[in-house]
């Protein structure tokens, strides 16, 4: 039989550990950016408010819960990706982008972390009700696509 340790229980996953998260952040922001001066038992005290505050309402719990989902799956995408860049490029300095792919990055993590928010927010529904349930979704979605395939043609013959 499965037996439920300390760390499953719910006190621990829903309230202890949300908690310990945003008072850390809360107290590095603090110390760092010293807007409370130096007394760090201020900042300390500040941090613990700010927590108890964070634990005793949910909806900000269950975003910042969803948020850290999407937060460790996408450490383990990138940490896949640097190391395949690494056996693909071979070289010591490490991984330098430049130009135009430094841009494509910044764009796929942009959409990825939009994309986050709006499925932690529980706001996913909606916005695909909107693009895609609607009586002008498919003419819509017809007509951009047609435009898209005649601004690709248009492209690759104009650079030819």
């Amino acid at each position: 039989m499965v037996e439920e340790i300390f760390l499953q229980n719910w006190i621990f996953t829903k309230f202890a550990l949300p908690f310990l998260l945003i008072f850390f952040i809360v107290f590095a922001i603090l110390e760092k950016t010293k807007i409370l001066g130096d007394n760090k038992q201020i900042s300390a005290l500040v941090a613990f408010v700010i927590g108890l505050i964070f634990v005793g309402v949910a909806y900000p719990k269950d975003i910042v819960n969803n948020l850290i989902l999407f937060l460790t799956v996408a450490l383990v995408v990138v940490f896949v990706i640097m190391l395949l860049w690494g056996f693909a490029s071979g070289e010591e300095k490490g991984l330098h982008l430049e130009g135009w792919m430094r841009n494509v990055l910044w764009g796929v993590l942009g959409i990825a972390v939009v994309l986050a928010l709006i499925w932690a927010t529980g706001a996913d529904t909606r916005v695909f009700d909107v693009l895609f349930q609607q009586s002008w979704s498919k003419t819509l979605w017809t007509n951009i696509l047609f435009v898209v395939a005649i601004a690709a043609a248009i492209a690759i013959v104009l650079k030819k």
